[in-house]
């Protein structure tokens, strides 16, 4: 049984251009019931390769690191191409991480894209195609969730305590709101 009053670290990016060198991450340290803790902001590169050591950061370096039980990322790469390794960020700060995203991931399409554009894809592609992705009922409709240190039964668990409206639990859903709202001026779009 997983407390209500758990705190999840939700990290999103900001919107940025193709083009841009770097774009903003956000993260949210709230408890499940909406209560937010803490707000922690980095910078990573436009499809770059360091979103990993940046979320490792964040997470060692904020003053919450010891109440965070889950590390909750929407997607597994963030500012475009910049893939997150979830296996690394669980295996060095020993925290859950989960990725979530309301649609289903095209993997050829990821692929191909991949492909098209770096000349590491390879290296990219490992990252991603190694989560296995599983389908999560909402009240609304499904979303799509990978993560490392929990079980599908606790992922599912804390994905209902922590969407308080809609689909996408709430840390991620404020995170993208930041985000947003600092790079734009206002917040708008969905998480």
């Amino acid at each position: 049984m997983i407390k209500r009053q758990i705190r999840i670290l939700g990290i999103d990016d900001g919107p940025f251009y193709f083009g841009q060198d770097k774009t903003i991450v956000i993260g949210v340290v709230m408890r499940a019931n909406g209560y937010i803790e803490g707000i922690l902001k980095r910078e990573i590169d436009v499809d770059g390769k360091n979103s990993t050591d940046v979320i490792i950061d964040m997470v060692s370096k904020t003053r919450h690191r010891n109440q965070i039980r889950v590390i909750m990322i929407d997607g597994i790469a963030l500012g475009g191409f910049n893939v997150v390794d979830i296996d690394r960020i669980y295996m060095e700060e020993n925290i859950p991480v989960m990725t979530v995203t309301r649609e289903k991931p095209d993997f050829e399409t990821i692929r191909s894209t991949l492909r098209m554009k770096f000349t590491d894809w390879e290296e990219r592609w490992n990252k991603i195609k190694d989560n296995e992705i599983f389908e999560v009922e909402t009240k609304h409709k499904p979303i799509y969730v990978s993560f490392r240190g929990i079980s599908l039964e606790e992922a599912k668990e804390i994905i209902k305590i922590s969407t308080i409206r809609g689909v996408i639990p709430e840390p991620l859903r404020v995170a993208h709101m930041i985000a947003s709202g600092v790079v734009r001026g206002e917040s708008y779009g969905k998480a």
